[in-house]
């Protein structure tokens, strides 16, 4: 099946051209660090000639623990993302957790994101859809990748044309996960774009105690292998200084490595590229 293309904004789309990439902190920290970081992966992505969005949750509803940092929360989230969106004219993706918040998220956000353990929440999806932003659907960690298809029929049938899935591992035992490339080729030959979650697919859940565990050594390694198998883009959460990040430390990408996996993941396609052209 051949993937449609779908339109973020002006300028940046998924399927069919230029890898995607989506890009930042797991959550919100502070206006002042959205707006730093959001700087940098701008000029990054420019630089690389891909197109970006912008990526930060204001809200991380399913932490490990209820003492974990979850972000500041649905208004003062949104003004941060607004801020970051007109001072930088990005694009901007964002989280959904509850039906009633996705009025006042699509007033903001481009892409409205369902988390993985939420991909089965058919009143969510639907609430998300029918805004008419752009739905990028996580694969939950406990679904085979033949199964997203009843997902994006819940978003068709709401109304909305513009769905993305995304790959982020799949459940490994006990606090492991394990990415089975086949599932990037099974999702896209449902028709939609395919994105790749490098960073969270190297997460070890609950691994820490109260927060979660990661291997972030691992996520060139991922990220070079889905983009050989063929994605449609690139989700990273990214941070300045990893170690002393609020959600997702163990997991997040130093944003001083970007430039260097976003020139292999290019060199990687425009192999296959290539490869497809010469058997043509």
């Amino acid at each position: 099946m051949v993937v449609r293309k779908v339109m973020i904004s002006e300028g940046v789309s998924a399927g069919g051209g230029p890898l995607l990439l989506i890009a930042g902190p797991c959550v919100i920290e502070s206006k002042k660090h959205c707006l730093a970081i959001a700087k940098r992966l701008k000029a990054i992505a420019e630089a690389a000639e891909l197109p970006y969005v912008f990526k930060a949750s204001f809200d991380k509803a399913n932490r490990s623990s209820v003492k974990s940092y979850r972000g500041p929360g649905l208004e003062r989230g949104l003004e941060v993302l607004a801020e970051v969106k007109a001072r930088l004219a990005l694009p901007i993706l964002t989280d959904i957790h509850e039906t009633h918040q996705a009025q006042r998220i699509a007033a903001v956000a481009d892409v409205i994101q369902i988390p993985a353990f939420l991909c089965r929440q058919t009143d969510l999806i639907a609430a998300a859809a029918q805004t008419g932003r752009v739905v990028n659907i996580k694969k939950g960690q406990f679904l085979a990748p033949e199964d997203m298809r009843h997902a994006i029929e819940k978003a068709r049938r709401a109304g909305g044309g513009r769905v993305l899935l995304t790959e982020r591992g799949t459940s490994f035992g006990y606090r492991d996960l394990v990415v089975d490339m086949r599932s990037l080729a099974i999702m896209r030959s449902l028709g939609c774009p395919v994105i790749f979650d490098a960073t969270h697919s190297v997460q070890l859940p609950g691994a820490g105690g109260a927060c979660s565990g990661g291997r972030r050594e691992f996520v060139p390694i991922l990220a070079r292998a889905a983009a050989a198998v063929g994605i449609d883009g690139l989700f990273l959460e990214v941070a300045i200084d990893p170690e002393k990040a609020k959600c997702d430390a163990a997991n997040s990408l130093a944003i001083e490595d970007l430039p260097a996996l976003l020139d292999t993941v290019k060199r990687i396609r425009k192999c296959l590229r290539l490869e497809r052209k010469d058997r043509g």
